[in-house]
């Protein structure tokens, strides 16, 4: 049977009680990004926009009667699109903080190529306009008639015009949440808080939620409180799972993943995992290997004899199915 060549990503089970820092396993309530959009014109096109419409005239005339224009009839022309434009305000955006906007057209413009964004007012949830953007597009080097550059972007092309105040400096209480759930975790990041602050100021609500009380002494030093809390370790406990894609024959595996007592016959392989070790047969072949009921050691056997991604995804199947692998199967 000819065996295929296959892709396998981290299928070494990896140690449960791997450290990590805490600054890379929480979020913080307050600290994210917030997505801006707005809808403008772009210009100066080389016959390339969307040659009119009702949406895009429109906007023109609109645009010239702000000038101080009143045209008496529709505008029409090729050199304009009308876009959607999108970014995204930083946790703590400042006015006059520059950040990158990206531009879509919404119409059947050919190309935003050697386009000009005019000034284009971008909105939060709440309808406010938290930034203006305006500027020369770019569209990453794609030639003109590429199917893709009616998308691109403006470094450094919006202006924050409006500041989320969250008065964090003040904040007498933080709250975390696990970027993955898991009591395990949550437990041993209270306990690892507490142990380094000298008192009981962190505790969890459930899996996920982690809140931390500032002691007084830090009290308007919020800032300098997470800049020592986030730099603890902790030892993240890892759910035992297999996630499988069968299109590119990649496999990923990770946590303490185990098997039982279990034989297996498939195709020409012959597997048997029991209290005596285990045995892996092929014709012609005979490999031994030292009691140990991990995956880590089922896998390393079969990539021993070259089986393909089928024999390994089939293997995995059949394991769960059985009761015989310990981990969560997951197919995308």
């Amino acid at each position: 049977m000819k065996k295929l060549l296959f892709f396998l990503i981290s299928l070494t089970v990896f140690n449960a009680l791997g450290s990590n820092r805490l600054k890379d396993i929480v979020d913080i309530k307050g600290v994210r990004d917030n997505p801006l959009i707005g809808y403008g014109l772009v210009i100066g096109l080389n016959g390339t926009g969307d040659g009119g419409g009702e949406i895009t005239n429109n906007s023109l005339k609109k645009m010239f009667q702000t000038l101080g224009l009143d045209p008496m009839q529709e505008v029409s022309s090729s050199n304009v699109a009308a876009v959607i434009v999108t970014a995204k305000l930083p946790a703590f955006g400042r006015i006059g903080q520059k950040i990158d906007v990206t531009i879509s057209s919404i119409g059947d413009a050919k190309s935003l190529g050697g386009g000009t964004l005019l000034v284009t007012p971008l909105k939060g949830g709440d309808g406010k306009v938290y930034a203006v953007a305006s500027g020369a597009m770019s569209i990453g080097g794609l030639k003109q008639g590429s199917k893709f550059a009616t998308s691109g972007y403006i470094p450094n092309g919006g202006s924050v015009e409006r500041e989320v105040d969250v008065g964090f400096n003040r904040k007498t209480s933080i709250r975390m949440s696990l970027k993955s759930p898991d009591f395990t975790t949550a437990a041993r990041v209270v306990k690892t808080i507490n142990e380094n602050l000298g008192g009981k100021f962190a505790s969890a609500s459930d899996s996920a939620t982690i809140d931390l009380v500032v002691p007084q002494h830090y009290k308007r030093k919020v800032v300098n409180l997470l800049a020592i809390v986030e730099n603890y370790r902790v030892n993240q406990d890892n759910k035992a799972k297999i996630i499988i894609n069968e299109k590119t024959g990649t496999i990923v595996a990770g946590g303490d993943i185990r098997l039982n007592k279990v034989a297996i016959s498939h195709g020409d392989l012959v597997l048997e995992v029991g209290a005596d070790g285990k045995k892996l047969n092929k014709p012609g072949s005979l490999f031994m290997i030292e009691k140990k009921t991990t995956l880590n050691d089922l896998v390393n056997a079969l990539n021993t004899i070259g089986a393909s991604p089928e024999d390994m995804m089939s293997i995995f199947q059949a394991l769960k199915r059985n009761g015989a692998l310990f981990a969560e199967v997951e197919f995308i």
